[in-house]
């Protein structure tokens, strides 16, 4: 079954709500049955890049309020961040266009290491102040995963998943999303925000049975003859 979110790597809420998540994934029987597919969303994709501007400055100024303020807002989160296990950096955290980020995290779902990749995105944004539209840092957040250094900066030095990244934002707008983290489940049912982790349990299991209804594990049909068993037994 598909767990599809979407999400930008700016959203202090997105690294929260995945946290909580994989706490409520982590408690479903048969989660190895569960594929989770990130998907591309940007809060700002006209943003220019500036490593000089930190996430206090972004916000008094995007939203028109004092620096005391966008600090104490981002406190908040921290602490939010912080009851889930993380810790944020957000006066390190360096404001920078995504598209470069989800282009890279197109890449490595198609080497099955994506998740892999969006956890390492969350870190580099929200603890360790890198500048995540930066293509040698993506490359080494890459490296870090097992992706191949050389294919990953042909990638990122093309036009490669600029398509991919637009086509998920446009289906975000299909499906009504007006924020992230958005969470849908098997295409049914569908979470905003990162809310707290029985609600993910919840729409897990519900998501998830009714999906095994749909597909019934196909039990084999054997043709019985001559076989020797485990116990030393042969007939």
């Amino acid at each position: 079954m598909k767990v599809e979110i979407w999400s930008d790597v700016m959203c202090p809420f997105c690294y929260i709500g995945k946290r909580r998540f994989e706490k409520a994934l982590d408690q479903l029987p048969g989660k190895e049955n569960i594929e989770v597919i990130w998907k591309s969303f940007q809060l700002n994709p006209d943003l220019k890049t500036d490593p000089t501007k930190n996430v206090n400055q972004y916000l008094s100024e995007v939203k028109g309020m004092s620096m005391e303020r966008a600090e104490q807002l981002n406190q908040q989160v921290t602490e939010m961040a912080a009851g889930e296990g993380l810790h944020y950096e957000l006066d390190k955290a360096i404001i920078a266009n995504s598209m470069n980020a989800h282009r890279f995290s197109h890449f490595a779902l198609s080497k099955n290491k994506q998740d892999e990749a969006e956890e390492q995105l969350f870190k580099a944004y929200f603890t360790e102040g890198k500048n995540t539209d930066d293509i040698n840092i993506l490359i080494n957040l890459g490296k870090s995963i097992g992706l191949d250094e050389t294919e990953l900066r042909k990638v990122l030095e093309s036009d490669r998943y600029i398509e991919d990244v637009r086509m998920d934002i446009y289906e975000s707008q299909q499906l009504g999303v007006r924020g992230v983290p958005f969470f849908v489940f098997n295409r049914k049912y569908a979470v905003s925000g990162a809310q707290e982790t029985p609600v993910f349990l919840q729409n897990l299991e519900k998501s998830f049975g009714e999906w095994k209804q749909e597909h019934p594990a196909a039990g084999l049909q054997v043709q019985e003859g001559a076989v020797c068993r485990p116990d030393g037994e042969c007939d």
